[in-house]
């Protein structure tokens, strides 16, 4: 229960790096070129007009959009092998989200023009992008449907669940997330205000259910978060 092993907010699970056969990927992180990014470090800014994509070799990234009203959404996690950025390079569009480092991240990034003929030059990796495009499509509907018939606390019960199942260090406390989220951005990925999530958090933590601290959550009783969330297996 290891973060890194398994994957949120994903396709199936399998990264795009993963994906390709071996000598494609040599070949794509051949063209390409190192960059490191600090903890927080904004990678990419929504609406901005870059078009370079970046492969992640180590560490995790979140996708965020804001919408006109100003409310922040947290649409994805990025991590180790994932692809980032292709949708502007193949598009010629501006960034569709932010994407921030959640921690010490090292990449590859390729500029357009070289991973365009890349793609155009190998049909594998070009499927292959299709096929990751597919899946990310039909993990964002999956979702939506699913969170449709939740309430918001049954919503927050089934991400903290994710997490442990993704980003979860067992601890002598309990089952540590390590990967720190705000307020904000929880409230962000259950479609609902930072207010409601803190109240929920509150009430989580007066039940001993999970113990928090400054972008850390520790899970205390998964059990309970899997009643909340109406898992009769659990």
């Amino acid at each position: 229960m290891t973060g890194g092993q398994s994957r949120a907010w994903d396709d199936d699970g399998v990264p795009f790096l993963a994906r390709l056969e071996r000598e494609d990927r040599a070949a794509l992180l051949s063209i390409g070129r190192p960059l490191s990014y600090r903890e927080r470090g904004v990678i990419l800014h929504q609406d901005e007009p870059s078009s370079h994509v970046l492969l992640l070799l180590h560490g995790w990234t979140k996708v965020t959009a804001i919408a006109v009203n100003g409310y922040e959404a947290l649409l994805a996690l990025r991590g180790p092998g994932d692809i980032i950025g292709e949708g502007a390079a193949l598009s010629g569009r501006h960034r569709s989200a932010t994407v921030t480092a959640l921690e010490p991240v090292e990449a590859v990034v390729i500029d357009q023009g070289r991973f365009t003929l890349f793609v155009s030059e190998h049909p594998r990796v070009a499927l292959h992008l299709l096929s990751l495009s597919t899946d990310r499509q039909r993990s964002t509907d999956r979702r939506r449907l699913e969170w449709a018939a939740l309430t918001v606390r049954e919503r927050l019960a089934v991400l903290l669940l994710e997490l442990v199942r993704t980003h979860g260090s067992r601890t002598d406390e309990g089952i540590e997330l390590t990967i720190g989220l705000s307020q904000q951005e929880f409230a962000g990925s259950v479609g609902s205000s930072r207010e409601a999530v803190a109240r929920l958090l509150k009430e989580l933590r007066d039940r001993q259910v999970v113990a928090t601290r400054r972008r850390r959550i520790v899970v205390l009783r998964p059990d309970v978060l899997h009643r909340i969330a109406g898992d009769t297996s659990a």
